[in-house]
């Protein structure tokens, strides 16, 4: 391979590398029940906190609680891959790269 694109790829690399600790910047937040259940990620999809209002926790409904988590869980996984995907396609120029989103 010539100079030209190992330059060219080491340089990717390092913006990608870049990116990817920017990315553990960028907070998200999912809620379901009206707010009642929040859930904050950062742009890694790791979960930063979950917030349970007192009136959500009902002893005799804990099935009701357990959906109101999964649903506030799925949607700040959705916004933070959005904002991932749109953080990382700023220094790929759009190109899919496996693994990175």
């Amino acid at each position: 391979m010539n100079r030209f694109f190992m330059q060219q790829a080491q340089q990717l690399q390092a913006r990608l590398a870049k990116a990817q600790e920017e990315l553990s910047t960028i907070t998200v937040e999912g809620s379901s029940g009206g707010g009642a259940v929040k859930v904050s990620m950062n742009g890694q999809q790791k979960i930063i906190s979950v917030k349970i209002a007192p009136e959500a926790v009902n002893a005799g409904d804990i099935a009701m609680l357990e959906d109101l988590v999964l649903t506030a869980v799925s949607e700040a996984l959705a916004k933070s891959q959005e904002a991932a995907a749109k953080h990382l396609s700023s220094i790929t120029g759009g190109l899919k790269i496996p693994g990175l989103t």
